[in-house]
């Protein structure tokens, strides 16, 4: 997509590429050799502009996916395909997310990636996260209304809903798919439970990440804390935020 595109896009998706220019443009440098990437609608923009700085700009880099949809933007980018089984440590990684809350813990899962984006998070030095104004909370759920996104083995999903239940959870289903019959399974052949708690719970994410991995039959939760250095937010009126862990908030301008 060529920059030109960018004027018709929606204001919305014109915010999310803002923020996706930004981020690559601040963390990417020229030396990063292998980069992460993840998952979602802003990720589009993250690879289009990896694709703008042209080929002799990453002729010596990797790109890592975190899912079936990153391995395709990465590969009709003409950028090259890495694997993180053999690419272990990684400068950068830039993923999208479903909320990010006032410290920057966030939620992820909402395409059921959450295990290997966290992988891929957890793998680079540095890990950012880019979205759009309406993924900002001050307490994570209060902008996310589907529940903590949860990926379990296929024959531990009853022992895990009645185990959620008794952690406090209001409501905890099986995610069920749209275009067919029948649950998500996940890339890694798992299936995934969405389950809601109560502020008073998510407001100590770290604790209840921790009780949620303890459930046997649970392969990993979509609570991501202590682990993002930086996000960027496309604005509703065009500017992009960033926001750092301490808590603070910088508006910036355009950058493309």
């Amino acid at each position: 997509m060529a920059s030109s595109t960018a004027q018709t896009l929606s204001p919305i998706e014109a915010a999310k590429r803002a923020a996706a220019f930004a981020a690559v443009n601040d963390y990417v440098k020229p030396e990063h050799k292998y980069i992460g990437i993840g998952s979602g609608s802003t990720v589009v923009y993250v690879v289009e502009r990896f694709i703008e700085l042209g080929a002799e700009a990453n002729q010596h880099r990797w790109f890592v996916p975190t899912s079936f949809q990153a391995t395709n933007l990465i590969k009709e980018g003409g950028l090259r395909l890495g694997d993180i089984e053999q690419i272990p440590a990684l400068d950068v990684t830039i993923d999208g997310a479903d909320e990010v809350d006032a410290a920057m813990n966030l939620i992820k899962g909402g395409g059921a990636c959450h295990l290997r984006e966290k992988v891929v998070a957890e793998s680079a030095k540095d890990f950012i996260v880019v979205a759009d104004y309406r993924k900002i909370s001050q307490v994570l759920g209060d902008n996310w209304k589907k529940g903590v996104p949860i990926e379990v083995v296929p024959f531990a999903v009853t022992h895990v809903l009645t185990a959620l239940k008794k952690l406090g959870s209001t409501d905890a289903k099986l995610r069920m798919a749209v275009a067919k019959a029948g649950p998500v399974v996940t890339d890694n052949g798992n299936l995934c439970i969405d389950a809601v708690f109560p502020q008073t719970l998510m407001r100590t994410p770290d604790v209840l990440l921790q009780q949620i991995k303890h459930l046997t039959g649970v392969v990993e939760v979509g609570i991501f804390t202590h682990i993002c250095k930086a996000a960027y937010f496309g604005m509703e009126d065009g500017t992009i935020t960033h926001q750092l862990p301490d808590g603070s908030m910088n508006k910036l301008e355009p950058q493309v």
